[in-house]
């Protein structure tokens, strides 16, 4: 298209199509004021040229005329005279939800130049408008909209959340009772429906509230309003409660309008829990309480509010009328985790071995925050593999950065669901293949849990299920909690470990609810395996003095009968005092299998002497074999030792004697030091668990 090529502006104030020009650019270009042009950037459309204060090599355009052109700010635009006639027809596509009916649109397109395929945004009478797609024109490919030309409405199906992956169903449940009251309010007024006042969204940190929140505003074109819980408490008399008010009047002068009240739990707490001293929190309180009764213009200003833990906030709020709904966001399922990294992803060039569905299964437990960062990560970690491989940043070519799997494997690797982070999950490197000996409880570990989960049709056929719970059962050292961790590695699952002073507590009731949060925990980033290390300090059997453990097994009964729908959480506990767990805990359908992690015999132990004499450079005569015949009655941790041992014993002989040889290597002689100096840790001992009264452990001589 030959003509004038000039600078883009772009003009906020510009809706009606107009191209302003300078009168010398408009002389160069043979074009009168009112002119038809066409405007080519990426794609070609129409406007009206008329004369503007802008620069002579400048053309300011309106955000639509620019967007339909395909320009941005300072790129250059090319202009040339059009022959436009008159539209005898044009169909129009809007949005389900868009109020506008023919005769506004008319007036608010009145002698504009429409092109097929553009997309416009028309003022509509009260301040309303409606964005519509040109979708068809007569005739093409362009025409001005003149009193003659028929209008055909064409309705498709809103799409207004494309930028958000995974929650389809939150988003079906808040356009219902929020965008749909704010968009159509009459057709709630004829059936004399009131409008949900408030709605409640519950989920775990960063599942995706407040993004929906300002996506429902936007998608209604209401005014938002954004609190932040702790930022509207004051320590000073009143303060909290007058900003609490002013929030609301503004948004009340700006309706419709949304308010959106994040961590509502920090200002307005359940008031029956709250101490004498708590007088600011109980006021704030009343005055939400106050506030949220008094919006009567109901459907003109919805409050929306987040929190984490519902039960914490003021059962005074949940009730109808107040927060009339609640909508809970879950982590993500694998499905709704690809969807997210799509999202994510969609602007970043993925290499052709990229599995999105590989990483979705993997991440399970994360939520939007974590797949986001799990994106920025993968992208760092494609960036320094292409600045490593072109040697320096001012080497690498923009068409090799892509992300592969192995950049997605790292972002991964990197990253985890934020909802473990205050349990301290642990890394689970650990895998059947990094344990020596075991083999009874392993072999009782893949009947009672792993083939279940690998054969589920058959498993369903004979109506087998994997057991909830494990129990495992042997003498310190014997390699439960590595079992544990392997188990987690082998299935999947996410690891939980609790150890007794996480739980224990000195003030009433945090013991149980610290119980209870782990097992929410667990339920929200499913698949997951809480491991319960020394869980006789927990869970002994009740009567004693202390009622503080009696409540934590009472709550540990109460949670692990709340798992009897579950699959995807496992509970296995460790303890080397099986006989003083309380009854209730131990019988079937709690622990449903009861493994004994015994002793080592000869063949296991040197099987564990393998594991951890494997990348050690030892003599001949230093064998796996030679140290098991040595070692009768040893644990797991006891071989792990003995071996850290003698590498100890083979460092010091060499520095002793000053020699520095190329290849360092334990010999007998270090093992023989070992042995003796670790002879009391290997002596007679006392055990007490499930499967045997008493362990004698001996070390021959």
């Amino acid at each position: 298209m030959s003509g004038l090529t000039l600078t883009a502006r772009l003009d906020p104030e510009e809706k009606r199509g107009l191209v302003r020009l300078s009168r010398g650019a408009l002389a160069r270009g043979g074009l009168l004021p009112g002119d038809p042009v066409r405007v080519g950037g990426a794609r070609e459309t129409h406007g009206r040229a008329v004369p503007g204060d802008v620069a002579d090599g400048d053309v300011a355009l309106g955000a639509c005329l620019a967007g339909n052109s395909g320009v941005a700010e300072g790129e250059p635009v090319t202009l040339c005279r059009a022959a436009l006639a008159p539209l005898r027809s044009v169909a129009l596509r809007l949005d389900a939800m868009e109020r506008a009916r023919p005769d506004d649109l008319r007036d608010g397109l009145f002698d504009m130049a429409l092109t097929e395929g553009d997309r416009l945004r028309v003022a509509l009478p009260g301040g309303h408008a409606a964005d519509v797609e040109i979708a068809e024109v007569s005739p093409e490919p362009a025409g001005f909209l003149t009193e003659a030309t028929t209008i055909s409405l064409v309705t498709r199906t809103a799409r207004p959340y494309d930028g958000i992956g995974g929650l389809e169903t939150q988003i079906a449940q808040v356009h219902e009772v929020v965008a749909a009251p704010l968009l159509r309010p009459e057709l709630y007024e004829r059936l004399g429906l009131p409008a949900p006042r408030g709605i409640l969204f519950t989920g775990p940190p960063g599942s995706g509230k407040t993004l929906l929140a300002r996506a429902v505003a936007a998608r209604t074109q209401a005014s938002f309003f954004h609190i932040a819980g702790p930022e509207i408490v004051s320590k000073h008399y009143g303060e909290s409660e007058r900003a609490l008010r002013e929030i609301f009047e503004s948004a009340r002068r700006a309706a419709p309008a949304i308010l959106f009240i994040d961590e509502i739990d920090a200002i307005a707490p359940a008031r029956a829990a709250l101490s004498d001293e708590k007088q600011v929190e109980r006021r704030v309180v009343a005055q939400l309480l106050t506030l949220l009764d008094g919006l009567e213009d109901r459907g003109r200003v919805v409050v929306l509010a987040a929190t984490n833990p519902p039960d914490m906030i003021d059962p005074a709020l949940r009730r109808p009328g107040r927060f009339d709904r609640e909508i809970a966001f879950r982590p993500p399922t694998p499905d709704q985790r690809r969807a997210i990294l799509e999202v994510h992803l969609a602007r970043s060039p993925l290499a052709r071995d990229a599995d999105l569905a590989a990483i979705a299964e993997a991440s399970h437990g994360y939520v939007g925050a974590d797949l986001a960062a799990l994106a920025r990560e993968a992208a760092v970690a494609a960036l320094s593999r292409a600045v490593k491989d072109a040697k320096g940043e001012a080497n690498v070519a923009l068409e090799d950065l892509t992300i592969t799997q192995a950049d997605l494997r790292a972002g991964l690797d990197a990253t985890g669901p934020s909802a473990l982070r205050g349990l301290s999950s642990e890394a689970r490197p650990v895998t059947w293949d990094n344990l020596g000996g075991l083999t009874a409880a392993r072999h009782a570990l893949d009947v009672a849990l792993l083939q279940p989960r690998r054969h589920p049709g058959l498993c369903a056929a004979l109506g087998v299920r994997p057991a909830r719970g494990v129990l495992l059962s042997g003498p310190p050292g014997s390699g439960k909690t590595l079992l544990a961790r392997a188990l987690a590695t082998e299935t999947g699952m996410n690891l939980v470990p609790v150890r007794p002073p996480r739980v224990l507590s000195r003030y009433l009731g945090d013991a149980e609810r610290a119980v209870s949060d782990i097992f929410r925990t667990a339920r929200d980033t499913a698949p997951t395996l809480i491991f319960f290390d020394e869980f006789d300090a927990l869970a002994p059997r009740r009567g004693g003095q202390d009622a503080v453990l009696d409540r934590i097994v009472a709550q540990l009964l109460v949670e692990l009968d709340g798992l009897e729908d579950r699959e995807d959480v496992l509970v296995v506990a460790a303890t080397n005092r099986a006989a003083s767990l309380d009854p209730a805990l131990t019988r079937p359908g709690r622990f449903d299998a009861v493994i004994d992690c015994a002793v080592p015999e000869a063949a296991e132990r040197a099987s564990i002497l393998a594991v951890h004499l494997a990348g050690r450079p030892c003599a001949p005569d230093v064998t796996a074999e030679a140290i098991a015949a040595e070692t009768e009655g040893a644990s797991g941790a006891d071989l792990a030792d003995l071996v850290a041992a003698a590498a100890r014993a083979a460092l010091a002989r060499l520095i002793a004697g000053g020699e520095s040889p190329a290849a360092p290597e334990i010999t007998g002689e270090d093992v023989a030091a070992a042995l003796a100096a670790r002879r009391a840790a290997l002596q007679v001992r006392s055990t007490d668990f499930v499967s045997e009264g008493s362990q004698t452990c001996r070390m021959t001589s």
